[in-house]
């Protein structure tokens, strides 16, 4: 069974996971250019609120089980595919880098919702709404897929 040290290192994860993704989508919301770009720099914009809001949620339950919140010099980038393009145009890694990190965050979330059962129900239930917003996003990136990939 799962303690709370357990459950607070795979909130960490997810922690610093979320803290990359607005790095990126920062990055990415601000480097893309092209009249073809725009909706997507406008979703990523919005979303960079949305995933710094998650990383704050993780860090607070961190501290709640006792926990310590990383610093930056603990930080290791993974997110390969979300890194800026040579090509400014290249919409379509960019979307597909949001796919892969969405689908990342939502196979680290389910992991955690699994490490919670029957231990910690509170972080559960947090967990499961980061779960939903994520499969949100997911969504809505695959829509923008379909139309670039016509």
């Amino acid at each position: 069974m799962a303690t709370r040290e357990d459950i607070a290192k795979e909130l960490q994860k997810s922690y610093w996971m979320e803290i990359e993704t607005v790095m990126n989508y920062i990055s990415n919301s601000v480097n893309l250019d092209g009249v073809r770009a725009e909706e997507i720099k406008k979703s990523l914009a919005v979303d960079i609120t949305e995933e710094l809001t998650h990383a704050q949620t993780l860090a607070k339950r961190i501290k709640e089980l006792d926990g310590l919140v990383e610093s930056s010099m603990q930080f290791k980038a993974e997110q390969k595919s979300l890194q800026t393009k040579v090509d400014t145009t290249d919409v379509v890694s960019v979307i597909e880098g949001v796919i892969e990190a969405e689908k990342g965050a939502i196979e680290q979330y389910n992991k955690i919702i699994k490490l919670c059962e029957g231990v910690d129900y509170v972080t559960q239930d947090m967990v499961i709404g980061l779960l939903a917003q994520e499969e949100s996003h997911l969504r809505e990136f695959k829509g923008f897929l379909k139309e670039y990939k016509k």
